[in-house]
């Protein structure tokens, strides 16, 4: 199900930029196992998931950060994000997946009408390394032109850098330009590059996406399907 709350839709459809994590796939059972693993080491007091969970999405400065906290007894945060990065390296796949019905709705805008000129790719704020290695290894990494990691640039979501930078290379302009994300960073980095936005609601943190306000919210991987439709006819709808 999508609910719409912009309705002006652009003309057509150049490029869809995705979020990775609580967008494409679930990867809060690794991430939070890290960050425990990170505090086990020092010596601080592990987390609940669904702490853990709520420190996501800005990258992983942040998320360590914010997992320390003020601690006297915390580590300094650049041992604490080296410790965290290598321990993740290694478990980034432990119970990490792809959400269901992502495979069958990036096919089926491969396959759509006019689904040849458009570009797909993933703008996150994970690393990059451990971002293409997971799309490599769970399959995703051939439905996109681009994967830009939160280290690709020097700036990371909100600031639009790298949207602006994938639109570039797509040769779209903003109002032919989509980001779909779990998070009201994805949704404010839209709105910084003049995009249109989507926001999924199954995510890591769709408690973010109300005061964001997205163009659209999708229920589903889905649910992407209706609410592009609504955007952009002539691309996903076929001709009376």
């Amino acid at each position: 199900m999508t609910r719409v709350f912009r309705s002006t839709a652009p003309a057509r459809l150049r490029l869809l930029a995705f979020d990775l994590d609580g967008t494409l796939i679930d990867s809060v059972a690794d991430l939070c196992a890290s960050v425990n693993a990170m505090l086990r080491h020092f010596g601080l007091p592990q987390l609940p998931n669904s702490v853990i969970a709520t420190y996501i999405g800005d990258g992983v400065a942040a998320l360590v950060g914010r997992a320390i906290g003020g601690a006297e007894s915390a580590p300094a945060p650049e041992e604490a994000i080296e410790f965290f990065l290598n321990y993740y390296r290694e478990h980034k796949l432990d119970r990490t997946y792809v959400y269901s019905g992502v495979f069958e709705a990036l096919r089926a805008l491969r396959q759509a009408p006019g689904g040849g000129q458009l570009a797909m790719a993933v703008l996150t704020n994970k690393p990059m390394h451990p971002s293409r290695a997971i799309c490599d290894a769970l399959g995703l990494t051939p439905f996109f032109f681009r994967i830009y990691g939160g280290n690709s640039f020097p700036t990371k979501k909100p600031d639009p850098e790298g949207l602006l930078t994938l639109m570039r290379e797509a040769g779209a302009e903003p109002e032919e330009t989509v980001m779909i994300g779990d998070s009201g960073v994805d949704i404010l980095t839209a709105r910084a590059a003049g995009a249109w936005s989507i926001g999924c609601a199954y995510g890591l943190a769709p408690h973010t996406l109300e005061a964001a306000r997205p163009d659209c919210m999708a229920d589903s991987p889905a649910a992407w399907l209706e609410a592009l439709g609504l955007l952009c006819p002539p691309l996903l709808c076929p001709d009376p």
